[in-house]
């Protein structure tokens, strides 16, 4: 009787115990996380190269050397708007289909007459038999692949460094945060000040080594992926 009483009691104990644990795991795991602050150092400095302007009464860089001068970015720290406009779609498909087949028959028919004899000395091997083999194989095998991808934005960025044939280098990105999904769209590439427009906007297909990036962070991204543990077994499973 005392021997049942205690594994009860030992029992409950075992279940209140992990009932407990289990609620401090909970109460650490909270819901609301709190909105850090963007890392990284956004605004970049540039300097731009001293020019000497010795007995000149007119400076390029002066207070009223711009009234006359379209507000498109031309100098390093000047600033763009690019409207991203990408748009992309790939298609492939590929049939293969192989076959082959061969036979073979051989046999002596005539070898001086003792075709005839060499069957009762020898019966379980007579060479004057037929022999006869074939061998086919086949394999069938198609694949098609269809990739489609669009992205529409506007990102401004900034001149970081003005090459000498008069085109411009520009680098920027834009960070949105919403209820703890991170949005970052990250640009770079070299365009040509005559592409940009009146009102300082150039289109992402003018320009050159484009390199365009669209990520996101959260909840939502976490949901799209499988957990760890069935990424494993796609990695391990050889079928």
């Amino acid at each position: 009787m005392f021997c049942k009483r205690s594994s009860s009691t030992f029992l409950i104990c075992g279940l209140l115990s992990f009932l407990l644990f289990f609620l401090f795991l909970s109460g650490c795991a909270t819901s609301h996380k709190e909105t850090r602050p963007i890392e990284g150092n956004i605004i970049h400095e540039f300097k731009k190269p001293q020019v000497s302007y010795e007995g000149s009464l007119w400076r390029d860089d002066g207070p009223f050397s711009d009234l006359f001068k379209d507000h498109k970015a031309r100098t390093v720290g000047d600033i763009v708007t690019i409207s991203i406009v990408e748009s992309s779609s790939a298609s492939n498909r590929a049939t293969t289909q192989t076959g082959r087949k061969s036979s073979l028959f051989g046999g002596i028919e005539k070898f001086f007459n003792k075709e005839k004899h060499f069957p009762v000395s020898h019966p379980f091997f007579n060479p004057f038999s037929s022999v006869k083999g074939g061998l086919e194989s086949s394999f069938d095998g198609s694949g098609t692949t269809t990739r489609t991808g669009k992205l529409t934005a506007y990102i401004t960025a900034r001149v970081t460094e003005v090459l000498p044939n008069g085109n411009l280098k520009i680098v920027g990105s834009r960070e949105v945060t919403v209820n703890n999904e991170k949005q970052l769209i990250t640009l770079s590439g070299i365009i040509r000040p005559k592409d940009i427009s009146a009102d300082n906007i150039i289109l992402s297909t003018y320009i050159s080594d484009a390199r365009i990036a669209y990520r996101g962070s959260g909840i939502i991204d976490d949901r799209q992926r499988p957990g760890w543990l069935a990424r494993i077994f796609d990695w391990i499973w050889p079928f």
